[in-house]
């Protein structure tokens, strides 16, 4: 389960502490076949949208990205500064803990979007990686393979504009908290690097709750001028 990192940031230690106790870490499934991609794109391209709030990705935006894209309505975007939260609590193990959580794969999160002002429990996340680091079928998958307890990873290519990336839903089991989750995430690449969008949430209802928060964002992703 992923905690606050902005508004929540006060109890960090707490649950990060929790979020390194979660063992096993799955592998990442193979990818669907060629008619099950088809089934999956098809049935995004009908899903349902949520009502545009703010922007970000823009200079002067709550989070300045490499990517713009609509929140929805009602939810609170937060920048996360990770280089300032190392050592933020002087406790070795708990800044240990913190600094991996800000850390996935070839990426680090960069932005937070709180869903709770809209009445849902989670979180619409962005993070970013270095420039050069173009294949964002690699960063994705070493993203879901660097999430503890992933397991049964299916991956789908998708394009929205220019911007042409990867897309996987994927499965996450707590040990610790014995449930099993709904997951997504989507890579793509940019001339600053490459950028991960993800949605988790509380559990696998409310994950679902936010998906059309997730389809505003996907379909409206761009470069940022």
């Amino acid at each position: 389960m992923r905690f606050g990192v902005g508004n929540g940031w006060r109890g960090l230690a707490a649950a990060v502490l929790l979020t390194g106790l979660a063992a096993g870490c799955g592998e990442s499934g193979d990818g669907p076949d060629a008619s099950g991609a088809k089934a999956k794109a098809k049935a995004s391209a009908g899903a349902e949208v949520a009502a545009r709030g703010e922007s970000v990705g823009a200079a002067g935006s709550a989070c300045e990205l490499p990517v713009t894209f609509d929140i929805a309505e009602f939810w609170e975007a937060e920048a996360i500064d990770a280089a300032s939260r190392q050592g933020e609590t002087g406790n070795e193990i708990v800044d240990d803990l913190s600094d991996a959580f800000l850390h996935q794969g070839r990426v680090t999160m960069a932005c937070e979007i709180d869903a709770k002002p809209a009445g849902k429990l989670g979180f619409l996340r962005v993070w970013t990686g270095r420039p050069g680091d173009a294949d964002a079928r690699a960063v994705l998958e070493g993203f879901v393979t660097a999430e503890e307890g992933a397991d049964g990873a299916e991956y789908r290519s998708f394009r929205t504009g220019s911007l042409a990336g990867t897309e996987v839903e994927y499965t996450t089991t707590s040990e610790l908290l014995e449930e099993t989750k709904k997951e997504r995430a989507l890579a793509v690449s940019t001339p600053d690097g490459p950028v991960v969008v993800h949605l988790g949430g509380m559990d696998t209802e409310e994950h679902e709750a936010m998906l059309p928060a997730y389809e505003l964002a996907k379909r409206t992703l761009r470069l940022t001028a």
